[in-house]
This record gives structure tokens, C-alpha cells and sequence, in this order.
């Protein structure tokens, strides 16, 4: 299964690695429409994600909820194997390179606990699979996270991410929607 994991993450990778600089761009706003899918209340966190490589960015759709009166945050890795912990974020935080060279909150900022979580991801599926980058970073932060408070967690990719079939193993944690630069698939009901 990790092989067909690997051939499937390879195969999203160029997908995503094909799209023009122009149609990134053009992702990027399209995903701030979905601000509207979240339900944001009072003392809301959302958790985002700085994008690297050629990930769909979440700026836009970030600032769209900032602006509906949600609290950011960004993701910490703290260590190999260890689930992410967050960090409150706005455009005046200090970013410092992290574990894995990601930008994220400097231990200045403080941690708190998002109720929706903007997941990156490589692949996935209209069943709510997602397929991350092999560390299990994400499905170990959720999972911690559902144990605690109800979440919602929403995977942001480009459409031409979407595999018909993601494997799934007991520990993969599942998706309740997700954001393209074109549809909202929903999970939740």
C-alpha cells in the first residue's frame, strides 16, 4: 500500500507542478469565495497553513475569515512523529523558519486551539480521504484535536488533485469538506 501511496502522491505532485503560475494565482482568490462554508462564531480559530512548493495558497481564503470575525493560526511542528500544535498568527507576527523550513509563529506567539483546520494535502477523493506528504503530521494533529472538541477539518487543493480512490489505513483521519478552486464537497452529512 505505502508504494501506491507513493506512485499516487508522484502522480498528484505533477499534477499540481503542471498548473501554470497564472492558474495558482487564480486558486488562490477563487478559494476566498468558500469563506462562507465555515460557520464562524465568537472567539473562532482557524487554523491555516503557509503553502510551499506549488500548494494551493490560503491567504486569501484566510484573510476572507479574518474578515468574519475569525482568529488565525498557523501550524508548528514541534518535532518527528509529534502532532502539530498552532500558533496565533495575524500580518504582524513574526515568522521564523521552522522544522521543515515551513514559515511559521515564532514561540513569541501564542498557542492556541483552532475549531477549523485548513489541511493541506497531495491527493483526494470524494469520500474524504486525503493523502498527505507521508508524515502522519496532520492525521495525529486531528485526531488529537477530535478528541478534545468537535472540528472541522477542510482540505484545500487544486481540482486537478482529485484521485478516484485514496488508500486509507485505520489511523488516516478524514476529511469533513473539501475546498477547490471550483467545488465544495462536503462530508459532513
Amino acid at each position: 500500500m505505502q508504494q501506491s501511496k507513493n506512485e499516487l502522491r508522484a502522480a498528484a505532485f505533477a499534477r499540481r507542478d503542471s498548473l501554470a503560475a497564472e492558474e495558482r494565482a487564480a486558486a488562490r482568490e477563487a478559494l476566498a469565495r468558500h469563506a462562507t462554508q465555515f460557520e464562524i462564531g465568537p472567539g473562532c480559530i482557524v487554523a491555516g497553513f503557509s503553502a510551499i512548493r506549488t500548494e494551493i495558497d490560503p491567504s486569501a481564503l484566510m484573510k476572507a475569515l479574518r474578515a468574519r470575525g475569525a482568529g488565525l493560526a498557523l501550524p508548528v511542528a514541534i518535532g518527528r512523529g509529534e502532532p502539530l500544535i498552532f500558533r496565533s498568527w495575524t500580518a504582524d507576527t513574526v515568522l521564523v523558519r521552522g522544522l521543515y523550513g515551513i514559515l511559521e509563529p515564532s514561540s513569541d506567539a501564542e498557542e492556541v486551539e483552532p475549531d477549523i483546520v485548513l489541511v493541506p494535502l497531495a491527493a483526494f477523493d470524494r469520500r474524504g480521504h486525503r493523502l498527505g506528504y507521508g508524515g502522519g503530521y496532520y492525521d495525529r494533529t486531528l485526531q488529537g484535536l477530535r478528541r478534545s472538541k468537535r472540528i472541522t477539518a477542510a482540505g484545500l487543493a487544486y481540482s486537478v488533485q482529485q484521485m478516484d480512490q485514496i488508500p486509507d489505513d485505520t489511523h488516516d483521519e478524514p476529511l469533513d469538506l473539501v475546498l477547490t478552486e471550483r467545488d465544495v464537497i462536503d462530508f459532513r452529512e
